[in-house]
């Protein structure tokens, strides 16, 4: 994909959030010495240490690659103005104007908020072939693309609301 976000979108984007941020996390409490809105570092952190951290639902779903049942996500059908971040360290993922409706199940995006937010890997489970999402920063799985989605990009981030932690916009 290529320039996924206008830049000038983009800062004022990351500008907008930087404030919301951090009244969020006043309220969003956490013992979780990697969790960041802001930085982007690559995290390398052993999944015992994880384990540590996260709650059971979470760690099962982020660092073991399960997935929450469909219907059931807090962000399945939730349509509110604001951003998505990473719940397990931070990182911002999506913008909710790249949030669609679909019957999936599971909350949907059309695109991240920039090129190294996600990264992706080949999942061959269950005998068939999908594209895994993960955090571009600490590489819990999120969940799963498909090339269904709508315009622009025709792409479907079908994602476990579990793994998503949203601020809303200030307004």
């Amino acid at each position: 994909m290529k320039n996924i976000i206008p830049k000038a979108i983009l800062i004022s984007c990351i500008a907008l959030s930087a404030g919301v941020c951090k009244a969020q996390n006043h309220l969003f409490k956490t013992s979780n010495p990697y969790y960041s809105h802001t930085a982007q570092n690559p995290l390398k952190v052993s999944n015992s240490e994880w384990k540590k951290i996260l709650k059971p639902e979470l760690y099962q779903v982020a660092r073991e690659g399960a997935t929450e049942t469909a219907f059931t996500g807090k962000y399945d059908e939730f349509d509110e103005k604001g951003m998505y971040y990473c719940a397990v360290c931070g990182n911002a993922l999506f913008l909710s104007t790249s949030k669609f409706a679909t019957t999936c199940g599971w909350p949907s995006f059309y695109q991240p908020i920039r090129k190294n937010s996600v990264r992706y890997r080949k999942d061959t489970s269950y005998h068939m072939e999908r594209t895994e999402v993960l955090c571009g920063r600490c590489d819990s799985h999120l969940g799963h693309m498909f090339d269904d989605g709508p315009k622009p990009t025709g792409k479907r981030f079908c994602m476990n609301s579990i793994c998503l932690e949203f601020v809303p916009s200030k307004k």
